[in-house]
């Protein structure tokens, strides 16, 4: 199976270095759940946006430091290709920017919500339970790292879990789109490091808290095999 990344951001300062960009990230995640995957980056901040949902069985859109309502010429080309992608039966994995872009290109509404920084690990429940929710988990812990959030689902939308910080953490729209807000890509180290980054513009009491919160246990491979079960229908 091959899987289309769209490449929506990159990290910032030395964490590409240290850690590897988001196509990577999901690579190796990815492939902890089914190693025979095939990926293909289409990165959309340098232009390369792809045009045929067909190119690849699955899409995977990443995250980003941009915003779904900001002024940039490869946002809304991406709404149309998910549309169209949508149309065509082919699966679609958003993760944080990318489950906020999906819920606007179908008709939800993402703002910067006045809850403030989401860092660190947090934990969502599982309010309904969907085939393609392979383990047993009742409630998946997470890195998240977001101030926007999506605050009118798009029609055909439903939730399956959340938080109590963000109730739409994880929805589908329709039969062939699965997003999530958290970051099941990220790991701890990513975290902490992104963490110490974003410390003036968070504050040390949102940012002592998320480093606190990094002793929980993730479950990662559990929505690894989430995703894969997604795509695999």
């Amino acid at each position: 199976m091959k899987i289309g990344i769209i490449e929506t951001g990159r990290p910032v300062g030395d964490l590409l270095d240290k850690h590897g960009d988001y196509p990577t990230m999901f690579g190796e995640l990815l492939r902890g759940a089914d190693p025979d995957l095939e990926f293909r980056t289409y990165a959309v901040l340098d232009g390369e946006l792809p045009t045929d949902p067909a190119e690849c069985d699955a899409w995977l859109m990443t995250g980003s430091a941009h915003g779904v309502y900001e002024d940039h010429d490869w946002i809304a080309p991406l709404e149309d290709f998910s549309r169209r992608a949508a149309e065509q039966g082919r699966k679609q994995v958003g993760i944080c920017f990318g489950h906020q872009l999906y819920a606007q290109a179908f008709g939800g509404k993402v703002v910067k919500t006045d809850k403030g920084w989401g860092a660190g690990a947090h934990t969502y429940t599982i309010a309904e339970r969907a085939p393609w929710m392979v383990t047993e988990d009742d409630t998946v812990s997470c890195i998240v790292s977001h101030q926007d959030q999506v605050v009118d689902l798009p029609q055909g939308a439903k939730v399956y879990g959340g938080s109590d910080f963000c109730e739409a953490g994880i929805m589908t729209i329709g039969d062939t789109v699965m997003t999530m807000q958290c970051h099941p890509e990220m790991s701890k180290d990513f975290s902490s490091d992104l963490i110490d980054i974003r410390r003036e513009r968070m504050g040390d009491a949102v940012s002592d808290n998320a480093k606190d919160s990094l002793q929980k246990d993730l479950q990662r491979d559990s929505l690894a095999k989430w995703i894969v079960a997604f795509f695999k229908g």
